[in-house]
């Protein structure tokens, strides 16, 4: 199964919200997922996403790959930097 870390789009007409979630790549954008891992309002900016960095990382490390958004994101709030970490310890 491979997981993606992604964006899925709720929120009415021509006003988004997404929800980042781990999802099976075969899944549809908006369909199934594993498991929420934040939100995000693209009228408040990144800098005002919510994330739980436990999550994302605890994935991260399982070997999920994260959208170009999502990486994009997660660079910006220095996850991927911590999750880079947490796999060096582990090994």
């Amino acid at each position: 199964m491979a997981v993606k870390i992604r964006l899925t789009r709720i929120g009415r007409h021509k006003d988004p919200f997404f929800r980042i979630v781990a999802a099976d790549s075969r899944f549809a954008r908006d369909g199934r997922y594993i498991e929420q891992i934040g939100y995000f309002d693209p009228e408040k900016g990144v800098e005002n996403a919510v994330i739980n960095e436990e999550l994302a990382i605890k994935w991260l490390v399982a070997g999920a790959t994260p959208s170009d958004t999502v990486r994009s994101m997660f660079t910006r709030k220095g996850i991927n930097a911590k999750a880079v970490e947490a796999k060096k310890a582990g090994k």
